[in-house]
């Protein structure tokens, strides 16, 4: 279980020039936690992890290594390190060759160096036999783990990984998804990940923190900021999300957007912080909206028309028109397809465990 705090931020800003980057950035790191920061193209990740691994410096603002200072610290001095998209591998150099390399520039003799590469690539499941293969003779899931083995080698206190997965095809990215997590539970390790996938973050990650013009809009588990979004941003940016626009009532249940809601007043799952007449966002998740049949009640409904199919696999997804021309997304296993066609006029459904409320976003 990741424990106290290995890497500590506080009040990180970065500018280049007149351009503000990041704004007042601050976070703990879990000493052994994997934490995956996402976020769209512009957020500010990977301006930050430069920061973090010593490849640029901050404005102002602190960067804490345990008990010691480190934001205007070089790479070379910081026990940390880096996996980058392109690997940035040797081409010239055996495998072995390529993972002993920080062992080597440490003066590490070379018995003692072939000895460590050898544990390293049974930890990384690269047979002993691929120890003089040349880089280019392998896989791209094999280089991948090559780098990661040669980043162990330094044999540093944390981890940094720039979108390593990002060029492979996506069933060797799901495979090494899966090779990562274990890899951290076996090391013990401490991860920091940047990714615009979201489907990464969500398959490794012990906290995400999402990105949002310089700022960390939110930081949690992936079930909490799934399930419990602070902001539409984050909602939207956390998958597929149906989203309505309601007001407090005076006795504190909401009203709007042309939802009946079927719940006694004052009963629906309003945020402490908002007041009647206050505008917010009614979330829910396209899994938990039902077609309800003929004399079924929901806590909360609303009609529109069947106007599209999709098969997703094991799931299938339907977008129904409201009359307004604003569309919901519905989820279901394929088992449980809606049994009409599109054209059908629906009425759908769901309960008030299944939705939650976002406050207005206030600048």
């Amino acid at each position: 279980m990741p424990g106290n705090p290995i890497l500590r931020l506080e009040n990180i800003v970065k500018r280049f020039g007149g351009l503000t980057v990041l704004r007042d950035i601050s976070l703990d790191i879990a000493d052994g936690e994997f934490l995956t920061i996402v976020g769209p193209s512009g957020s500010g990740k990977t301006t930050l992890i430069r920061l973090l691994v010593g490849m640029d410096e901050p404005t102002s603002g602190a960067i804490w290594l345990r008990d010691r200072r480190i934001e205007r610290l070089p790479a070379n001095k910081r026990p940390t390190c880096m996996v980058f998209q392109s690997l940035a591998l040797f081409p010239h150099r055996s495998i072995g060759q390529n993972i002993e390399f920080p062992l080597k520039i440490r003066g590490v003799p070379a018995a003692e160096r072939k000895k460590r590469a050898l544990e390293l690539m049974e930890l990384l499941r690269l047979r002993e036999d691929y120890y003089g293969k040349g880089v280019t003779q392998i896989s791209g899931g094999e280089r991948q783990r090559v780098a990661l083995a040669r980043a162990l080698a330094f044999d540093p206190e944390i981890l940094f990984f720039d979108e390593p997965l990002s060029a492979l095809d996506y069933r060797l990215r799901k495979t090494l998804e899966k090779e990562l997590k274990d890899l951290h539970t076996r090391t013990g390790k401490t991860f920091v990940y940047i990714t615009h996938s979201l489907e990464e973050a969500m398959v490794m990650s012990d906290r995400i923190a999402i990105m949002r013009a310089g700022r960390f809009e939110q930081i949690a588990v992936a079930d909490e900021i799934y399930a419990r979004p602070t902001s539409r941003f984050v909602a939207e940016f956390m998958g597929e999300v149906n989203l309505f626009d309601v007001e407090v009532d005076r006795d504190g249940s909401l009203s709007g957007d042309g939802i009946a809601i079927n719940l006694p007043a004052g009963s629906t799952p309003v945020a402490a912080e908002l007041l009647p007449g206050d505008s917010a966002t009614l979330m829910v998740r396209p899994e938990f909206v039902h077609f309800l049949e003929k004399g079924q009640v929901s806590d909360f409904q609303l009609s529109g028309v069947v106007r599209a199919e999709y098969l997703l696999g094991s799931r299938m997804h339907y977008e129904v028109e409201r009359r307004d021309g604003s569309l919901v997304t519905v989820e279901k296993l394929r088992e449980d397809r809606f049994r009409g066609k599109p054209g059908d006029e629906v009425v759908l459904g769901w309960d008030v465990e299944h939705c939650h409320i976002i406050g207005q976003e206030r600048q």
